[in-house]
């Protein structure tokens, strides 16, 4: 396994990247309402990435092997559906949840972080599953340092997550990323503390759990991409890329409209 630590010179370009990513998701947030399509959506995200930012949406056609080529510029995914739900022509109403998950290439470099929106007035159960994945993506970032292990990240999300009654989706992570999209280390969103790999300073990587409020297992949809929860049951996925300091951590996906972390979490 070969990870790479980002050099000074890295890390700047990361960092537009990061508040670049952050800001698309800053622009669409108004657009998040009923009746709106996620293509509607998708579409006005991929316009602000390539007109107004000058940049790329990583998403777009970007084919891992086993896959065909990804269509959209975003991922949104909407109630039950886990991650990378593909826009199309599926109107948002009164009471859905829905992750957008944007990452955007600026000079070479990717940032890649998504949040939760929630459209009108949504149920109670669906509000307090956003908001334990809100701090579930935060505890696992408070664990980040030279040092410390990637476990420590993975148990401090699961042990949040299913004390309040949920489960941690387990055949997708976080991952390292840079000048690819992907990179190692994968970043599980479970685990023991003290196990896996010891962190470096000048490491970059997502954390990005997917908590259901149901059941664990889930499904791929007909497209190749969607992925849904088995039992119907809601889901909801909070992300930030993460850059690994000597005594601490830097989140690279912020902006003005960046929601802040919990004030409970040190």
């Amino acid at each position: 396994m070969s990870i790479s630590k980002k050099s000074p010179q890295e890390v700047e370009k990361m960092r537009v990247a990061g508040r670049l990513t952050a800001e698309v998701l800053d622009f669409i947030a108004p657009h998040v309402r009923s009746g709106v399509t996620t293509g509607e959506i998708d579409q006005l995200c991929h316009d602000y990435i390539v007109n107004v930012q000058r940049c790329i949406p990583a998403p777009l056609n970007y084919a891992p092997p086993g896959y065909r080529p990804y269509p959209k510029s975003i991922c949104a995914s909407i109630n039950h559906q886990v991650c990378h739900g593909v826009p199309g022509d599926r109107q948002l109403k009164n009471g859905d949840i829905v992750n957008l998950d944007v990452t955007v290439i600026s000079d070479g470099y990717h940032g890649d972080s998504s949040r939760m929106f929630q459209v009108g007035e949504t149920s109670v159960q669906a509000r307090r599953l956003c908001e334990v994945t809100f701090e579930c993506l935060w505890l696992g970032i408070a664990q980040v340092r030279a040092g410390a292990h990637l476990g420590d990240i993975g148990h401090a999300i699961q042990q949040h997550a299913e004390q309040s009654g949920y489960s941690v989706v387990r055949e997708f992570c976080g991952h390292g990323i840079g000048a690819k999209f992907h990179e190692e280390p994968q970043v599980l969103h479970y685990g023991r503390p003290n196990t896996g790999i010891r962190l470096e300073s000048g490491m970059v990587f997502t954390i990005e759990p997917m908590i259901n409020a149901g059941k664990a297992a889930i499904r791929t949809m007909a497209d190749g991409w969607t992925i849904v929860t088995k039992d119907h049951s809601l889901s909801a996925q909070w992300e930030h890329t993460i850059l690994v300091t000597e005594t601490s951590y830097e989140v690279l996906t912020v902006s003005e409209g960046t929601r802040p972390k919990p004030d409970w979490i040190r």
